[in-house]
């Protein structure tokens, strides 16, 4: 997969597919709202540094939250940003860095997982 960014740095990323929760169906107006399957992001931070995870929707950047170096995290995708089949980028900015990796654009459906990996410097 091929990657955009401003030095040596890449970010890779995968899409995955996961268990997804469906809506109950009731009748009348006592019929639950339908439940939207989360969308998760996992960071696989190989580096050193603690990278700030940035969804990328035209020229705004929506902050998802902070991915530790040495480590693994799963954030969240706020919903209105998955909606059918949608084509998503991120950002990761290193606290205390100057590099600013930038992933493709990928596709998302609701409920699938998409996993980053950030290998070490």
């Amino acid at each position: 997969m091929r990657l955009r960014s401003l030095s040596r740095f890449a970010l890779a990323c995968t899409v995955g597919l996961s268990a997804s929760a469906l809506g109950c169906r009731g009748n009348g107006s006592q019929a639950p709202a339908p439940v939207q399957p989360t969308t998760t992001v996992r960071i696989e931070n190989q580096g050193f540094s603690d990278m700030v995870i940035y969804l990328l929707r035209g020229t705004a950047r929506i902050r998802l939250g902070i991915a530790n170096g040495n480590g693994t995290t799963t954030l969240r995708i706020p919903p209105q940003f998955v909606f059918g089949v949608t084509t998503l980028q991120f950002l990761a900015d290193p606290v205390g860095g100057n590099r600013t990796p930038v992933s493709n654009e990928i596709q998302v459906s609701p409920g699938d997982q998409v996993r980053l990996t950030i290998p070490p410097r």
